[in-house]
């Protein structure tokens, strides 16, 4: 795993769209398309802006994932991670082929179904974000870290509830969902890259508890260490508290 820490969010975001687009070219060009998981929420919106104005990305020959949804919610709905999609990655970009998690009804065969066409083929590269209770997708702690099931139903638990409040997704606590389909921690780490980004001092305790604690279940992102191919794009806010020799040195180009 590699930490790369920027001054500003915008420039973290900036790099690591670089970086993502790079990617996609390389394997398209290598393989002749791609498998795409994506991440959502407040600390993507950036990086997703800059990576579809990447240049020389067909879209065309990308099928996209993605690793979460509310149980119960409605695509139009502000928080609903599918429409997130549609309207940040997918309509932006052109991308033709997309597995949508529909967790509205019968999550479990929702769950079962997208898993199986996300566990045919290997995934090139999954892009991820860290909660500031330190979950992966919406593994919240303690995560199940040995499941081999692509998709899980999982429950919410009350600092990641209140993240979602906090970051505008909803007027309160009894509207966030208890519970969500989410990929596996297993499922993350089969992909052959990772692309993790994690700006804002909101996320500097979790960014240290991941990185400078100990690899566990409690602090569920702490498992990306263990990736070979994992690059973790932070903000000077976001590698606030973590030790120089860890962050390393806090760049002001996104190149």
């Amino acid at each position: 795993m590699t930490i790369k820490t920027y001054t500003t969010r915008e420039l973290a975001s900036r790099a690591a769209a670089h970086h993502a687009a790079r990617v996609l070219r390389d394997a398209i060009a290598a393989r002749g398309s791609i498998r795409l998981v994506a991440a959502t929420g407040t600390s993507q919106i950036p990086f997703l802006e800059a990576l579809t104005a990447a240049p020389g990305v067909d879209w065309s020959r990308v099928e996209l994932f993605h690793l979460d949804e509310y149980v119960g919610l409605p695509i139009d709905h502000p928080a609903s991670f599918r429409r997130y999609l549609l309207d940040r990655l997918i309509r932006q970009a052109g991308i033709a082929r997309y597995h949508l998690l529909d967790a509205e009804r019968e999550p479990h065969v929702v769950a079962d179904r997208v898993g199986r066409e996300l566990a045919s083929a290997p995934v090139d590269v999954a892009f991820a974000g860290i909660g500031e209770n330190g979950h992966l997708a919406f593994n919240d702690p303690p995560a199940d870290f040995e499941t081999e099931q692509p998709y899980l139903i999982v429950n919410l638990d009350e600092a990641c509830r209140r993240q979602q409040v906090g970051e505008g997704w909803f007027q309160s606590l009894a509207d966030v969902p208890g519970q969500a389909i989410s990929m596996s921690v297993r499922q993350i780490l089969k992909a052959r890259e990772l692309v993790c980004v994690v700006p804002d001092s909101r996320k500097a305790p979790a960014v240290k508890a991941c990185f400078e604690g100990e690899i566990s279940p409690m602090v569920p992102a702490s498992i990306l260490r263990t990736h070979s191919n994992a690059t973790v794009y932070l903000d000077r806010d976001s590698a606030a508290l973590l030790d120089p020799a860890t962050r390393g040195a806090v760049l002001e180009s996104d190149r």
